[in-house]
């Protein structure tokens, strides 16, 4: 063979090398800048579960500074409020991994930042031997006020403050005790009623009428109705086809505006303002109050399921609209639709960790309250709120009355092809310090005024 060949082939093969040396570094930078964090974070991650195994694991805190969380001299990771806190501590297991703050702060609890990780055995020399505490939103009454109101019953409980999004309480029934999971790991995971699922961010269901506020908002926006028009509630609504939407136990609600079509949660309102609206309307009203978007961070929130906008009939045009169909929300998410109405249009991005406290006692971390979107004007949020008011005074949810306190809020009675109707209710409440929003499901429940309002009751009396 000539030098000449034999040069081609060697420079063919260092060509080659040299490209695949190319895409080696490229993926290397990859992985240490873009997907670091995501990486470091990971709980298949081995250096920090090795990390983990030589650290005290910092405890995890309440707002009022009630441990929630905390290693034990043994080693032992101990809830000393158990199944009442599973949905907002979560689990952290050696054969399990962890879930809730003990995943999401799994770092902070560990005493790592992000830049640390990446510094591989080089972080030991930076390393305590203990992590940093973290302390949370959550208001302990409120929270035990959720547990006591929902009891045995399946559903969910999440309160808000309305101006920064600190989640005060989020309860989700059946629950688990973390102090035994690990043991307990293959029954609960079998279980039928899924006790490890967080039903306030993981559970979708039919939101049933406490979509009307959206939708009452969406019309008027839109233009397809006003505040003065009346509509004509004779129990039935023709929607083509051979089918009919009725009112609940056959209530026949006779002459009605929109406010007092919201306040008696009146189906052929807001089944005719579904069909006026259409597909196309239909579908921005949903996307303008962040029903098609994630929130991230430590609220790891499903994402809503919708009807297939742009192929409805007038039919599931009118059952969307009346929270029917195949619509399905999360309870966190209708938080949020509640705090659109109670903040003048914005809606605050939802947290759980307030602060990150070293052993020695500083603040390396400090949560600041961020708005998620705006959905609405504050015009016309101020009416439909004061819509929702009157649901509460003297529609729907009177259960949800507290002497001095402005409570509004929406009732729903959702239809549960499965077995029967979930009880919801959303809503606000004006306290002498702040302003916090709710919602509650129970499943099964049946009424949304007679099962699910009385819980927000109690905990709006709780936080007083």
């Amino acid at each position: 063979m000539s030098d000449w060949k034999i040069k081609r082939q060697v420079l063919r093969a260092a060509s080659f090398a040299m490209v695949l040396f190319g895409l080696l570094a490229v993926y290397i930078i990859y992985l240490s800048t873009w997907e670091a964090d995501d990486l470091a974070k990971n709980p298949l991650n081995m250096r920090s579960a090795a990390a983990q195994s030589d650290i005290q694991r910092g405890s995890i805190l309440a707002a009022d500074g009630q441990v929630l969380a905390e290693t034990r001299q043994d080693g032992r990771r101990i809830y000393p409020f158990g199944a009442s806190m599973a949905a907002v501590t979560g689990y952290n297991g050696e054969n399990i991994g962890s879930a809730g703050i003990e995943g999401h702060a799994n770092q902070a609890l560990l005493g790592l930042t992000a830049d640390m990780s990446r510094l591989g055995p080089l972080s030991q020399l930076l390393q305590s031997e203990r992590g940093n505490d973290v302390k949370l939103t959550i208001e302990p009454a409120a929270q035990k006020a959720a547990v006591e109101g929902l009891g045995n019953r399946r559903g969910a409980v999440v309160a808000l403050d309305a101006r920064t999004g600190a989640v005060l309480a989020m309860v989700s029934s059946p629950s688990y005790d973390p102090n035994d999971i690990e043991s307990n790991w293959k029954s609960l995971s079998s279980q039928e009623d899924s006790p490890l699922l967080n039903r306030v961010v993981q559970g979708l269901y039919p939101p049933g009428s406490t979509i009307k506020p959206m939708i009452a908002d969406a019309a008027l926006t839109d233009g397809v109705t006003n505040t003065s028009e009346v509509f004509d509630c004779n129990g039935v609504l023709d929607v083509g086809g051979g089918h009919t939407i009725r009112e609940s136990h056959g209530e026949v609600h006779g002459r009605v505006d929109l406010r007092q079509a919201v306040t008696e949660s009146c189906n052929i309102t807001f089944g005719t303002l579904g069909m006026r609206m259409g597909d196309e309307k239909l579908k921005n009203a949903f996307s303008r109050f962040g029903f098609d978007r994630e929130i991230g961070d430590e609220i790891l929130m499903t994402k809503s399921h919708f009807p297939d906008f742009g192929k409805l009939s007038k039919g599931d045009q009118a059952q969307t609209a009346i929270g029917q169909s195949a619509l399905l929300v999360t309870p966190m998410h209708m938080a949020l639709l509640a705090d659109a109405f109670a903040n003048g249009g914005k809606v605050m991005k939802p947290y759980l960790v307030q602060d990150v406290i070293t052993p020695g006692g500083t603040v390396v971390y400090k949560a600041q309250p961020s708005r998620w979107l705006t959905a609405t004007t504050p015009e016309m949020a101020s009416v439909i709120d004061s819509y929702m008011e009157d649901v509460v005074t003297k529609g729907t949810g009177t259960a949800a009355r507290v002497q001095g306190v402005r409570v509004t809020g929406k009732t729903g009675t959702a239809e549960n092809p499965a077995g029967k109707d979930h009880a919801w209710f959303i809503g606000s409440a004006e306290l002498p310090a702040r302003k916090i929003v709710f919602a509650i499901i129970v499943e099964n429940g049946g009424g949304g005024g007679t099962e699910a309002a009385p819980i927000a009751r109690d905990i709006i009396e709780s936080l007083m």
